[in-house]
């Protein structure tokens, strides 16, 4: 295990102990977690609180995975979480939120804890005692963790020495807070943002009912209240005040990959339903699978989306383990990117299954319900695209363009006309990317919040496009006609958007510069990436309905 920039990092498994533990989560789905368990809770509200703390037990303890060996866990890295994490939510979205809430938890004891706080906390949950929630999110903060409330007042012996905190305030939106045994809470002292660890039961601390929600409705989120709690000093999670925003920045990139997984099982899950419905569902003289504007419309493209976020976050995952980085932007990418394609798969999902979309027992309405939360919580979408737009304009403009420069060179190497993966079609996104970034700098169009949302897409999209098309270049020739799809679609937003940023705010621009840019920015090869894109899509077709049936 390695102290990081970022999250705590860990060596690892190796493949055969993670598939060992994705197995065990398949038998979860046929004797604890089953579609009929799920449905229920989903339509009663009913937090599994029974069967979580089961998944928890000795005989189970899925939760070993996220804890470090030294403190009775497995010490799994970012890759295993988010596979196992991506599975669990396969199963239901709800189930893998209270599951994604005691990692959520206990990452401020992991990077910030004191040697005996996490053999003490770390060691109930490895042992299997403690559901834990992440207290951090207040009524009127939000994602703005500067602004919040809650105030830790020291409190002081006879002689001047600290012997305790009390806290006062309110959090909201809490995973599991009703039903956590602990809570890390992140609260303001007179040095600054400090977590703490509450215990349920101490005096002030309530754990309000429940939120009624539109999904994740087998999940828990209620609000928390903390009127003069006080808790020893030994909760002071590290033992310094002030180091409460160092601590939770660190894990961001980690939590929101996180997230990214959780929206990617849930997105799979909505199309291992649709798929074989459309196999099975005769109209017209044939099965859906075989009506090409029903496919390529509701299927395909969803399909070559989570196999690009899927390529995405096994790239960034794998750079956790092994770099010394945060990478906070790139989670933010992976998050963004899951989540709103994971929503538009299940949306989909739902008219490609027709009437039947709209009908319970058919699981793809829960979905749609329960994925929309990956678009919101851990920081909205819009949260996510300001990040992004931010971070890599001031990287762009730091390193002269150097930045996409080197990642399109490096495509361009990959590239092969003989193989074609999309490689190039990314590549020359990439470079129009940076002339795009230096154009909104130098007109001072990154004033406005809608340009930074459009160059966080053109980002998005080059990123992920990126990672698929790289992976997809020593894959087979379905993976290369999926990048190609990706690849063109990449193409597509890069030069709307980039029209959007050029042109709509014509009256702000000298209109020589404008043309200037427009003339030669290589949009109109961008506009010819289209080319062989249907025949792509029908390659694709045949694979994913000839697999499923």
């Amino acid at each position: 295990m390695t102290e990081t920039g970022g999250h705590q990092r860990q060596d690892g498994l190796d493949e055969e102990t993670r598939q060992m533990v994705v197995d065990t989560v398949h038998q979860l789905a046929k004797r604890l977690l089953t579609q009929k368990a799920v449905l229920e809770w989903d339509r009663d509200e009913v937090f599994p609180e029974a069967a979580i703390r089961e998944m928890l037990s000795p005989d189970i303890g899925l939760q070993l995975l996220f804890i470090p060996e030294v403190y009775g866990g497995m010490g799994g890295g970012a890759m295993d979480c988010c596979v196992v994490t991506q599975e669990v939510c396969k199963i239901c979205l709800g189930v893998g939120t209270a599951f994604f809430a005691i990692q959520l938890g206990t990452d401020p004891i992991i990077v910030g804890g004191t040697e005996a706080q996490k053999e003490k906390w770390l060691g109930a949950v490895a042992e299997g005692k403690s559901l834990v929630a992440y207290a951090v999110t207040e009524p009127e903060a939000g994602s703005n963790l500067a602004s919040f409330k809650t105030r830790a007042e020291p409190i002081s012996d006879a002689i001047g020495a600290i012997t305790g905190y009390r806290i006062n305030g309110t959090k909201q939106f809490i995973s599991t807070g009703g039903y956590a045994d602990f809570v890390t809470v992140l609260a303001q002292t007179p040095e600054g943002p400090s977590f703490f660890v509450v215990e349920k039961g101490t005096p002030g601390f309530v754990q309000h009912k429940g939120e009624e929600k539109h999904g994740i409705r087998a999940s828990n989120t209620s609000p928390l209240t903390f009127t003069d709690v006080v808790v020893p000093v030994d909760n002071l999670i590290g033992g310094v005040p002030g180091k409460g925003l160092k601590q939770a920045n660190q894990v961001f990139g980690y939590t929101r990959l996180m997230v990214a997984a959780m929206a990617l099982g849930a997105g799979e899950a909505a199309l291992e339903i649709a798929i074989p419905y459309a196999n099975q569902r005769i109209q017209f003289g044939g099965p859906l699978s075989e009506k090409r504007g029903y496919t390529h419309k509701l299927i395909v493209p969803h399909w070559v989306n989570l196999k690009a976020a899927s390529a995405y976050i096994m790239d960034i995952a794998k750079r956790l383990d092994t770099e010394d980085e945060d990478l906070q932007v790139e989670g933010a990418i992976a998050k963004f990117f899951a989540s709103e394609s994971a929503n538009r798969a299940a949306d989909d999902a739902i008219q490609a299954l027709g009437g039947y979309g709209y009908i319970r027992e058919f699981g793809v309405e829960k979905i749609k319900r329960d994925v929309k939360i990956t678009c919101i919580y851990e920081g909205a979408s819009e949260i996510q695209q300001s990040i992004i737009s931010t971070f890599r304009w001031k990287k762009t403009r730091k390193t002269k363009g150097e930045y996409y420069t080197a990642m399109a060179r490096n495509l361009e190497a990959v590239h092969s006309a003989d193989a074609p993966a999309g490689c190039d079609i990314v590549a020359m996104c990439a470079r129009v990317l940076n002339r795009v970034i230096d154009f909104a700098h130098e007109n001072r169009l990154t004033r406005h919040q809608q340009v930074m949302f459009a160059l966080a897409d053109i980002m998005t999209h080059v990123e992920v496009g990126d990672a698929m098309a790289r992976k997809a270049a020593g894959g087979d020739a379905v993976d290369r006609a999926a990048s190609r799809i990706f690849a063109a679609s990449c193409a597509r937003l890069t030069a709307d958007q980039t029209r959007l940023i050029v042109l709509g705010l014509a009256d702000e621009i000298n209109p020589a510069a404008m043309d200037a840019f427009l003339d030669s920015s290589a949009l109109s090869a961008l506009d010819t990436c289209c080319r062989g894109l249907i025949t792509d899509m029908d390659q694709v077709a045949d694979h994913i309905f000839r697999s499923a049936s």
